[in-house]
Formats: C-alpha cells, sequence, structure tokens
C-alpha cells in the first residue's frame, strides 16, 4: 500500500513537470485568431503508417481540420483523457464532424504497433485515426511539429518504461498550417466552442 502511495505521487510530480514544459514550450507558438492566417506558425508534415497498416501523410486529409495528440497506448492517465475529450468534441460537433479527423500519433513506436494502435484507438469512438511508424519516423514527425517526448525507466510500468511527451492538442487547418493548441486538462466545452467558431 505504501508503495502505492509512492507511485502515486511520482506519477503527479511527473506530470506536473510536465505540464509545466509543456506550457513553457508553446507560450510562443499560439496564434492570435486575428492575425494572418496564411503564414502559420508551422505545417503538419508525416508519412506514417495507420492502424489498418496502409502509409498516409498529411496531404490524405487535404481539406480537413486536423486534430492531434501525441501520446502512447500504455498511457495510464493524460492520453486516454485527452482521447476521451477529442470523443466527446467529436460527437458534440453533429454533422459538422465530418469536417474534423482526429489523429493519434504515438511516441510509443516499439510498443505501438498498427496491431496494437488497432485495438486501442477505436475504444474512443470518434473515428480517430492512429499513426505509427518507425523510430526515425516518428522523430522526423517530432521535429515537424514540433513536440516532445523521451523515454522514462520506471520499473512499475508495463515493459519497465513509460513515456513523457507533450500533452497538447493541436489544431490545423485544411491547408495543414497550425491553428491553435490547448493544454491538457482544457474542457471539451471550451475546445468544441472555439473550433465551431472556426468551421
Amino acid at each position: 500500500m505504501r508503495l502505492s502511495v509512492i507511485q502515486k505521487i511520482l506519477w503527479s510530480l511527473a506530470s506536473i513537470a510536465l505540464l509545466a514544459f509543456a506550457a513553457f514550450q508553446f507560450a510562443g507558438i499560439r496564434v492570435d485568431t486575428n492575425a494572418d492566417m496564411s503564414d502559420p506558425a508551422f505545417r503538419a508534415a508525416f508519412e506514417l503508417t495507420n492502424h489498418h497498416g496502409m502509409t498516409q501523410t498529411e496531404r490524405d486529409f487535404a481539406g480537413q481540420w486536423l486534430l492531434v495528440f501525441f501520446g502512447f497506448a500504455n498511457c495510464p492517465d493524460v492520453c486516454p483523457t485527452t482521447l476521451a475529450e477529442v470523443a466527446a468534441v467529436m460527437e458534440d460537433l453533429g454533422p459538422d464532424a465530418k469536417k474534423v479527423q482526429p489523429i493519434f500519433i504515438s511516441v510509443d513506436p516499439e510498443r505501438d504497433t498498427p496491431a496494437a494502435l488497432a485495438e486501442y484507438v477505436p475504444l474512443f469512438d470518434a473515428g480517430i485515426i492512429g499513426l505509427t511508424g518507425t523510430p526515425e519516423q516518428i522523430a522526423e514527425t517530432s521535429e515537424t511539429f514540433p513536440i516532445f517526448y523521451e523515454r522514462i525507466e520506471e520499473a512499475s510500468a508495463p515493459d519497465g518504461y513509460t513515456m513523457g511527451h507533450t500533452s497538447h492538442l493541436f489544431l490545423f487547418d485544411p491547408k495543414a498550417g497550425f491553428a491553435e493548441s490547448w493544454a491538457y486538462g482544457t474542457p471539451a466545452e471550451e475546445i468544441l466552442t472555439d473550433l465551431k467558431a472556426r468551421l
């Protein structure tokens, strides 16, 4: 029981550190909604394998808004919580949901094979596409967006390790330009209101 309490404290401290890092990292790249969107801070760019085993790039989603989240299937809290928020947003969009494609990109290619993601992403029932790739592909993708991730050795975690990663949810416009990001814990209602104003 004492070990469980210690583990919870360690997980909480890790989460706080990651949130602080993410807040610092993205403080300077939030987009003013009145700014000229023809020149976004960066654009989505990737070539990865989806959870059906097919290669996909950002060009496959031209004309759609993209909700992109980076995480891993063995994540104990941040990832399932965020994907549940995404699912709530997609459901509440109603007919406008067809204009938005939610994407989950794994930062744990060692465990998150297409088959593993094929079991994971449908759990959220929101039309989420899971993407994975080689370690080199994931590293290249992380530099393009940009996001932070690292492997953290943790004896109590599955396979003896977990992943630290940026916990923001990203929004990209129909031309794959960065439009907005929301910090972990942003209510689905707030995301929905912002997204509806853009569609």
